[in-house]
């Protein structure tokens, strides 16, 4: 589909300079002076390469090509056209994604220290160029851009265990994240209500725990259900295709395996995992179910070492999520097994237990060369007010290496975690997640979400490695639910991870947005009803 440029007058342009950089480009970059002329790329214009960029010259010659039916050709050296080049130098001023986009009359040139960071600068090419409607030709007005990220982390999270999406939409999702420059795929691929991962050594994780015959639907308390049945995993080898698909894009995809709670899937296909012995199928319910892995029986650490090994091995990252979150204790207090795994283990309390197995899940994926990154109640915080202040009395602490993802909570307890050592992805719930309406979060207040919580000393800035979205699937069994929910919002969050605090504006981002907006319309991606209107202005 054709990308549809909404071109602004070169003097508005100028005069809007001052206060913000109305480009187009989402997320707005760091540093941009526009220029006059511009350049024009016809079908004779080659893509002129460096050696280490030619994936990136192939993926721009690809893009063209579907985008704008443009066949050009790849040189290694030489003459005039879209030129791409390392500068090492760059990554010392720009860092690892930074970028410099240059157009004028004679050339394009994008120039950075890594080919993440000329790859960056090509998305920002494709988000500026217009076409002539009476030849066909495309064109750049003339401008000159130096840009770099403000975190590292940028991610996106799709819920799949409670409504299972496929690769067809995946894709699509990385698609879209590619464009605003967002770089994590969070994919959480197991929980009460579904296993949606291959598992080689437990067949039983599919074939039982992928499928669910009802679906609970009309809210958290509702008595209704679909009555249909509700079905769908991924192939191990399906996985290699879209980690394959994503690395093309410079996004890398860290996936979440659920332990020791949100377990009931993998409990429903081998029962002797749970604690309280009760679950005989997939639940069909959602919300915060009772059962958890039984931490207790060496044969549950034996499972989750040999699912994550299988795991380690299939993705390329060297960070692996483990979820973590709202563990309902009364199962464990209730076991006289666990109970007495907990005296005789010195342990004070259930979170004192919680905090012993991820430390030992944590020494396991050390062991192996990977990180675990858990959400904040690893930490042995209480965050609930279900749980009962006796329960959260701990001696253990969370092992140092560990990547907090903070999702509830007081923002204190961001300042108390950085100042203990940890590094912390913020994903505050409050701003960032997805499941929640347009009226709890507008478009507005998203775009307002600062991953640094304000009143955090500046020395401890740098623990903040970055931010994220989270797209959690209770409520969407279909894709274009799912759309509604995601878009426009994920603009405002790649806004969020990328732009430095003192460009961010959100008038210029919301003019910057329409023609966003077009091209989503265009590729039949779903939007909210109130942004339905030709000039998507929000209603009231």
């Amino acid at each position: 589909m054709k990308n549809i440029r909404i071109v602004l007058p070169l003097v508005l342009l100028w005069a809007l300079s001052s206060i913000g950089q109305n480009t187009g480009i989402i997320p707005q970059p760091l540093r941009v002076d526009l220029k006059d002329g511009k350049y024009i790329i016809t079908s004779k214009t080659s893509i002129i390469s460096d050696g280490p960029n030619l994936e990136n010259a192939s993926y721009l010659q690809g893009l063209l090509k579907v985008e704008y039916q443009k066949e050009l050709k790849i040189k290694r050296k030489g003459g005039k056209g879209i030129i791409l080049t390392l500068n090492p130098k760059l990554a010392q001023k720009l860092g690892e994604e930074g970028y410099v986009l240059k157009v004028d009359n004679s050339a394009i040139s994008i120039s950075a220290g890594t080919t993440t960071g000329v790859f960056y600068g090509i998305i920002s090419l494709r988000q500026l160029i217009g076409e002539d409607s009476k030849n066909g030709n495309l064109s750049i007005s003339g401008i000159s851009i130096e840009d770099s990220p403000r975190f590292g982390w940028r991610a996106f999270m799709l819920d799949e265990g409670r409504y299972f999406k496929g690769t067809q939409q995946v894709k699509k999702l990385l698609d879209q994240m590619t464009l605003l420059k967002m770089n994590v795929f969070h994919w959480h691929l197991t929980d009460d209500q579904g296993w949606r991962l291959e598992i080689k050594k437990y067949p039983k994780l599919t074939e039982v725990g992928s499928t669910r015959n009802n679906s609970q639907i009309g809210g958290w308390d509702s008595v209704e259900r679909s009555n249909t049945p509700h079905h769908g995993y991924y192939t191990q080898e399906e996985v290699k295709d879209i980690i394959a698909y994503a690395d093309e894009r410079q996004i890398t995809i860290i996936p979440e395996i659920e332990m020791p709670g949100h377990a009931s899937a993998a409990i429903a296909a081998y029962p002797w995992l749970g604690t309280i012995g009760e679950i005989k199928e997939v639940p069909t319910v959602f919300g915060k179910l009772p059962d958890s892995f039984n931490v207790s029986d060496p044969r549950v650490y034996e499972f989750l070492e040999n699912v994550l090994s299988e795991v380690m091995e299939l993705f390329p990252s060297n960070i692996i999520h483990i979820g973590g979150d709202e563990v309902k204790f009364e199962a464990w207090k209730s076991s006289e097994e666990i109970q007495n795994f907990i005296n005789d283990n010195g342990l004070t309390s259930p979170a004192d237990l919680h905090i012993f197995f991820t430390n030992r899940i944590s020494n396991y994926l050390n062991q192996n060369g990977h990180r675990m990154m858990g959400w904040n109640e690893i930490l042995g915080e209480n965050v609930h007010e279900w749980q009962e202040p006796t329960d959260m009395e701990v001696k253990k602490s969370l092992a140092k290496n560990t990547l907090v993802h903070f999702w509830k909570g007081n923002l204190d307890l961001v300042s108390k975690a950085v100042e203990e050592g940890y590094d912390i992805v913020n994903s505050y719930h409050e701003y960032t997640y997805l499941d929640y309406s347009y009226k709890s979060i507008p478009l507005e207040k998203a775009y307002s979400f600062d991953p640094i919580p304000e009143g955090l000393e500046e020395r401890f800035h740098d623990k903040i490695i970055g931010s994220g979205c989270q797209m959690w699937g209770e409520w969407i069994p279909e894709a274009s639910d799912m759309e509604k929910m995601v878009f426009p919002r994920l603009a405002a969050y790649a806004e969020v991870g990328w732009t430095s605090k003192t460009k961010k504006d959100y008038s210029v981002f919301r003019s910057n947005l329409n023609q966003l907006l077009i091209r989503w319309r265009s590729q039949g991606i779903s939007l909210p009803d109130k942004f339905e209107k030709v000039n998507f202005e929000e209603k009231k």
